[in-house]
């Protein structure tokens, strides 16, 4: 078994050992390794039915982000809500992210709904009504400008089986290998350690030299050392968002 298989499996104790079930009436909570932007653990919510599993975030996802100012209320903010949810084939619904499951599929629906959440809570975080533009808007407007080629929002399937997805991918060039970008919005550890997880299982599928980019948000606040040291250790190039013309000749070739 290889160091990479060896981590992968790590993650996969690790996620196993960290959740909890409570019995809700006929729904049971799912308490997840995962933080919030409250650094609190994500909970959601399964039902079996007569179409097997119903599993949800109880609403709880756009209900924080209201309460927090953030309304997704323009035609481009619910036209990226519908874009992250179509790509992990996540259903929206009163308010509600929800997907149906078999019990063979269980664990990748499951999956898929926490990486939903994670990219709707990442996406939106500090988006309020006195923010002009999200950070993905920023990213996508300052790569036009320097003239970048990418494709946006792509999604890998892993070596596990799993769906991820990245915000950028720029095709390999005759002097420069594909890159393969993420935005975080709110570089925190559990970002960090969501893309570090996502990278580790994707790479097995990806050509050996695509080369891993990870814009950070550092407008409101500045990156913590602990996320810039983390990401590098996994062979991921943080890219500062107040930094970012560092890195022009790297992503424009």
């Amino acid at each position: 078994m290889s160091e990479i298989d060896d981590l992968i499996v790590g993650y996969y104790k690790w996620l196993r050992d960290k959740s909890a079930t409570k019995v809700l009436g006929e729904w049971t909570e799912i308490t997840t390794p995962y933080l919030d932007r409250h650094n609190d653990y994500i909970q959601i919510y399964a039902k079996k039915t007569l179409r097997g599993f119903v599993i949800t975030d109880g609403g709880e996802t756009l209900m924080d982000l209201e309460h927090s100012g953030c309304l997704i209320d323009s035609p481009r903010r619910q036209e990226i809500l519908r874009s992250i949810l179509n790509g992990f084939g996540v259903e929206h619904s009163e308010g509600e992210f929800r997907v149906l499951a078999s019990r063979e599929d269980f664990p990748i629906r499951k999956h898929n709904l926490i990486q939903a959440v994670l990219s709707v809570q990442d996406m939106f975080f500090l988006a309020s009504a006195t923010v002009e533009s999200l950070f993905l808007e920023d990213v996508s407007a300052w790569m036009e400008g320097a003239d970048i080629r990418y494709t946006p929002r792509i999604k890998f399937s892993g070596k596990s089986g799993f769906d991820f997805m990245f915000d950028f991918v720029i095709p390999k060039s005759k002097v420069a290998p594909e890159r393969i970008i993420r935005a975080i919005n709110n570089p925190s550890t559990s970002a960090a350690r969501n893309l570090i997880f996502a990278w580790l299982d994707t790479r097995a599928v990806r050509p050996e030299n695509s080369e891993p980019f990870a814009f950070l948000n550092d407008n409101e606040k500045s990156v913590s050392s602990s996320v810039t040291v983390a990401l590098l250790a996994y062979g991921i190039t943080p890219i500062v968002w107040s930094e970012r013309d560092r890195f022009l000749e790297r992503l424009a070739v």
